[in-house]
């Protein structure tokens, strides 16, 4: 597998970069697979912070078709349906009837949207796209990338949510959006609050998909810097960040943050939680005499295996995705059930580390489930 350097900082240019950590073999894909784990890749996830801006960022790169080798996120649970919702509603001020969006996966924000305005026209670029039959949108099935070409002269209003975290360089893909759009039309995204995700340690903030730490300071450097006028911003539950921004005549000239101390800070103190979190889960596993499960057939479990969580006792891992039950999660030998596996169990041990949606899970499960069960987390 042929890797992509990135020795300079993405923010600056410069190279200024300064090793931080390294995770070793790490799987390069967070779904799930029927694959045998034989055919799995691996890398070392290699971080570094830029000395001169404080962005963290990963190097070497993955390619992207390794990537995003197949659909995995379906975007599952009430946390995430109040956001699209709330992201519908956020860009539904604003009165725009066409739209492209990048990404989108499953379709399920246009299909909250149709829910304020049925009528408008949505299209869609996504690489893998999964969406319903019954739903009114064009599918553009492509990569977004520099040779992407799209007649926008009827456009109103470019949109993306969680996938500006997703580019290699976040610069270059808003200057593609500001070479689309039409003079005064509408860029409008949602975005992970990274800032917020890191200092809570949780594990889906940097990872092969998310190759950058990008936080607000330096969100709102790249789109003046790219040519756009932020005009009005929401922050959604310490989830995600909502942006309405608009493309100006030029780009502009703006001096960029050093977040060095803090973001390095952040980084060093969510590498310790995760050190000694493990011995304590691993200690928890030795020593007690009922089943163990883990939650999260995604990176959450991933991130726990890579810094040593110990898996031979650990039975299978629950989902609530129904497309990942009886797959296994790529690069481990576990298999996903449903948390209804738990049903009559009696008590049981579940690990439970799958950042702002712990509450949820734990809720439907003691309430419908397994009123037994006792969360590690």
């Amino acid at each position: 597998m042929k890797t992509i350097t990135r020795d300079n900082c993405v923010i600056s240019n410069n190279k200024d970069l300064e090793f931080l950590h390294s995770l070793k073999h790490f799987p390069v894909f967070v779904g799930c697979v029927e694959q045998s784990l034989k055919d799995d890749l691996f890398a070392d996830m290699n971080w570094y912070i830029s000395k001169g801006t404080g962005c963290i960022q990963l190097n070497p790169l993955l390619p992207l078709k390794v990537v995003y080798q197949a659909q995995h996120n379906d975007s599952v649970g009430s946390l995430w349906k109040k956001h699209h919702q709330s992201f519908a509603a956020f860009m539904q001020q604003f009165k725009c009837k066409n739209f492209l969006e990048i990404g989108g996966a499953h379709g399920r924000l246009p299909q909250e949207y149709k829910m304020l305005d049925g009528n408008i026209k949505w299209k869609l670029v996504e690489p893998n796209p999964k969406i319903p039959d019954d739903l009114p949108i064009k599918v553009i099935p492509c990569f977004f990338d520099q040779g992407f070409k799209y007649d926008a002269s009827s456009l109103d209003a470019l949109v993306h949510s969680h996938v500006l975290e997703h580019a290699y360089i976040p610069g270059d893909f808003l200057k593609k959006i500001f070479d689309i759009v039409p003079l005064g039309k509408w860029q409008f995204f949602s975005i992970p609050n990274l800032a917020e995700l890191l200092k809570k340690k949780y594990t889906n903030a940097i990872n092969f998909e998310h190759t950058v730490y990008l936080t607000e300071p330096h969100i709102d450097y790249l789109l003046l810097k790219n040519g756009f006028e932020i005009v009005k911003k929401e922050y959604f539950d310490g989830h995600s960040i909502f942006y309405a921004t608009r493309r100006a005549a030029n780009e502009n000239k703006v001096n960029v943050p050093n977040l060095y101390d803090v973001n390095k800070q952040t980084f060093e103190s969510f590498i310790d939680y995760h050190e000694k979190l493990i011995k304590k889960f691993n200690d928890n596993i030795e020593s007690t005499h009922y089943p163990v499960y883990l939650f999260g057939a995604h990176i959450f479990s991933q991130y726990l295996i890579a810094f040593g969580l110990k898996t031979a006792k650990i039975i299978s891992i629950l989902d609530n995705s129904d497309f990942k039950i009886g797959r296994r999660l790529y690069g481990t030998s576990l298999f996903v059930d449903s948390p209804k596996a738990l049903r009559g169990k009696g008590k049981v041990n579940v690990i439970l580390k799958v950042a702002g949606y712990n509450e949820e899970i734990k809720t439907d499960i003691i309430n419908n489930i397994n009123p037994n069960v006792t969360f590690w987390e």
